[in-house]
C-alpha cells in the first residue's frame, strides 16, 4: 500500500464541535498515521505558523500551508514561502471601507504575511463585486470564522499543490479532509475528499465522503471508513 499525503483543515475539522480546541483523539490518530509514513499537511485559514507550530507539537509533518494557501511554513529552521501578495490585499480592504456599506475591519488575528483577515460584519458578495468592478485583483472567501481578503488565483488547492512540490509528491496520492468554504479549491484539486458532518453543504456535494459525525469525531469515522487505503 503505498504512502498518502492528507491535507487537513484544522477549524470546524480536528477540533471539538467546530471550535478553537483541537480534538485530541483526532489528533492522536493523524500523528499515528505520520509515524507509519504517511505526511500529514495542516492546510488551514489560520496563519502557517500556526499551523506548523501544531504539527511540531503534535508529531505530524513539519510543513504547513496557511493563510488559505499564501504561505507556506516549514523546515526545522521554520522558513516561510509566500504565494499571496499582502499589498494587494491591504489597498483592497482600504477601497472596501471607502465604497462598502457597514463595518468593515480587521480581525484580530495571529499576525499574516499575504491575506488580510475581517470581521463578517458585511456583505461578502456584495464587496466582492464592488472589487470585481474596480478590477482589484483579490478575492474575499469566508471561512465561517472571519472573511478573508486573499490574491487572485491564492486558494487552499493552489497552496497545497505547491506543497506537493516542495515534498515531491504526486497528487493521486492525496486525501483532504476539510469543512468550509475555503475548503472547497482544496476537495476539486485532491482526487479523495473527506466532509465532516458539519461541513457547509458545497462542500458535501463535491465530497468523496461525508461522516455522520462533526468536527473531530467526524474526522476519526472519515479515517476508519478509508482504512483500507492508509
Amino acid at each position: 500500500m503505498g504512502k498518502k499525503v492528507l491535507a487537513v483543515d484544522i477549524d470546524g475539522t480536528i477540533t471539538l464541535n467546530g471550535w478553537g480546541t483541537i480534538h485530541l483523539g483526532a489528533l492522536k490518530k493523524l500523528r499515528q498515521l505520520n509515524d507509519n509514513g504517511h505526511k500529514i499537511i495542516l492546510v488551514t485559514g489560520r496563519s502557517s505558523v500556526e499551523g506548523y507550530l501544531l504539527s511540531v507539537f503534535g508529531g505530524l509533518t513539519h510543513l504547513a500551508v496557511g493563510e488559505n494557501g499564501g504561505c507556506i511554513t516549514y523546515d526545522d529552521l521554520m522558513k516561510h514561502k509566500t504565494i499571496g501578495n499582502k499589498a494587494q490585499c491591504i489597498q483592497a480592504l482600504a477601497f472596501l471601507q471607502n465604497r462598502v456599506d457597514g463595518d468593515i475591519k480587521e480581525k484580530q488575528v495571529f499576525p499574516r504575511m499575504t491575506e488580510v483577515v475581517l470581521e463578517r460584519t458585511f456583505d461578502i458578495i456584495k464587496a466582492q463585486k464592488v472589487l470585481d468592478d474596480e478590477g482589484l485583483d483579490v478575492s474575499l472567501f469566508d471561512s465561517g470564522y472571519a472573511f478573508h481578503i486573499n490574491s487572485n488565483g491564492v486558494d487552499k488547492g493552489t497552496g497545497f499543490l505547491e506543497a506537493l512540490k516542495m515534498l515531491d509528491c504526486k497528487i493521486d496520492d492525496t486525501i483532504a479532509i476539510g469543512d468550509s468554504e475555503t475548503d472547497i479549491p482544496l476537495f476539486k484539486v485532491v482526487p479523495n475528499s473527506i466532509a465532516v458532518h458539519n461541513s457547509i453543504p458545497e462542500l458535501k456535494k463535491i465530497a468523496k465522503i461525508v461522516t455522520t459525525k462533526e468536527s473531530g469525531e467526524g474526522v476519526l469515522e472519515g479515517l476508519d471508513m478509508i482504512s483500507s487505503e492508509l
